[in-house]
């Protein structure tokens, strides 16, 4: 099923046990990249509406691996405020300014992989527009009934909130 929306709203679509996000940005694709490939641009937007994100380790090449923590800030989240959530990613291939491939797992503060959590495995590609970016995120799951529990929690609403956070970061990087 697709998800019809607005420009730079994000587009979603199930294909068996893979989930594909396309969305657009009103930045140049290195900017963009930039973004995604540096610890600081990414502890300024990374995680939903209302969580902060603190990198305890980065290092983005291929066999690198970022380890981080979202805490949500937000008290109209209710449950969720004060919860922290680990994750970690490891890099598989790295091709500036057009594609980045990683494993995105749910880890502990130590950075030990959760074994009870779906794991993806994720392929960004950054698409040049006219001066714009078109993002499309690939995330294969490992079945079809993981991909539908990280759906039911919230993968796409999430994700919608991050780019939205992502395209106001975009705009003062550009100013």
């Amino acid at each position: 099923m697709s998800e019809k929306n607005a420009a730079n709203r994000l587009n979603s679509y199930v294909n068996g046990k893979k989930l594909v996000l396309e969305r657009m940005f009103e930045a140049p694709r290195e900017l963009v990249f930039k973004t995604f490939s540096e610890s600081e641009h990414l502890a300024n937007w990374w995680g939903p509406t209302g969580w902060t994100t603190e990198n305890k380790s980065f290092d983005f090449k291929p066999g690198g691996v970022w380890h981080f923590c979202m805490t949500c800030e937000d008290k109209n989240q209710k449950d969720f405020y004060g919860q922290k959530s680990w994750g970690k990613v490891t890099y598989h291939e790295i091709i500036a300014p057009e594609k980045i491939v990683y494993t995105d797992t749910f880890s502990d503060e130590e950075g030990n992989v959760s074994s009870n959590a779906p794991k993806q495995l994720i392929t960004i590609n950054f698409e040049e527009q006219s001066g714009k970016t078109k993002l499309i995120i690939q995330s294969q799951f490992e079945s079809e009934e993981a991909l539908k529990a990280v759906i039911e929690m919230g993968l796409k609403e999430g994700m919608a909130s991050q780019f939205n956070d992502l395209d106001e970061y975009l705009k003062q990087l550009s100013n």
